[in-house]
C-alpha cells in the first residue's frame, strides 16, 4: 500500500512538472494546470470506471479520460492539438514506466520489470526525438508533435507485437489487444503523416 501511495506521488508530480515545463512558454501556469487537473481527473474516472465495470481495461479506460479530458480543455482555450498531446505524452511515459515498476515491485513479475526498462528507453528515444526532429528530411514540416505522436507510435506498436507473440502483462486484455493497440498504431501514424505534410 505504501509503495502505490508513494509512486501515485511521484507519478503525479513527475506528470505536472513535465508537463508544466513541455507549455509554459506558450500559456499561462494558471491554464496549464487547469488542463493537467483535467487530465489527471480523467485518468482518475477512467480508472475507478475500470475498477467498477471493465477491471481488465483500466489501462484504456485511464488513456481514455485523460484524452477526453485534454479535448475538452483544448476546446476551452483553444490550445494547440499537436502541442498540448506531445505534452500529454511526454508526460505521461513517467506514469505508465512506473505503473509497471509497481507492478514489477508488487507481484515480483519479471515482464513488468522488462516493460518497465522497454518505457525507459521509449522515454531516452523521446527525447531524442524532440531534440532532433527538424533535422529529419522526411518530415518537411517541421512542427511541434513529432516526438509525442513518435512515442506514441512506438508504445502502441509495441503493445501489438507483444500481444501478437502470445505475451501477457499488466494493462494488457488478452488477444484483443492485438485489434486495439494496433488499429491505435495505424491512427498515430495517419496523423504524424498529416502534421508531415503541414507548413510551418
Amino acid at each position: 500500500m505504501l509503495v502505490n501511495f508513494l509512486v501515485g506521488i511521484l507519478g503525479v508530480l513527475i506528470f505536472l512538472f513535465i508537463f508544466w515545463k513541455r507549455l509554459n512558454e506558450d500559456y499561462s501556469s494558471d491554464i496549464i494546470f487547469q488542463v493537467a487537473t483535467a487530465i489527471l481527473i480523467g485518468l482518475g474516472l477512467g480508472s475507478a470506471a475500470s475498477v467498477l465495470f471493465f477491471p481488465a481495461w483500466f489501462f484504456w479506460t485511464s488513456a481514455l479520460g485523460a484524452l477526453l479530458g485534454m479535448f475538452l480543455m483544448t476546446l476551452k482555450f483553444k490550445l494547440k492539438f499537436y502541442e498540448t498531446f506531445e505534452a500529454l505524452i511526454l508526460a505521461g511515459m513517467p506514469l505508465i514506466s512506473l505503473m509497471f515498476f509497481k507492478d514489477a515491485v508488487n507481484n515480483s513479475s519479471m515482464y513488468s520489470f522488462l516493460a518497465f526498462v522497454g518505457t525507459l528507453i521509449l522515454i531516452f528515444l523521446s527525447y531524442w526525438f524532440d531534440i532532433n526532429y527538424r533535422n529529419f528530411t522526411l518530415y518537411r514540416s517541421g512542427k511541434i508533435g513529432f516526438a509525442g505522436l513518435s512515442t506514441a507510435i512506438l508504445l502502441f506498436f509495441a503493445r501489438t507485437v507483444i500481444a501478437i507473440a502470445g505475451l501477457t502483462m499488466v494493462s494488457f486484455v488478452g488477444k484483443i489487444e492485438i485489434p486495439v493497440s494496433g488499429a491505435m498504431t495505424l491512427i498515430f501514424i495517419g496523423l504524424l503523416v498529416n502534421l508531415g505534410r503541414k507548413k510551418e
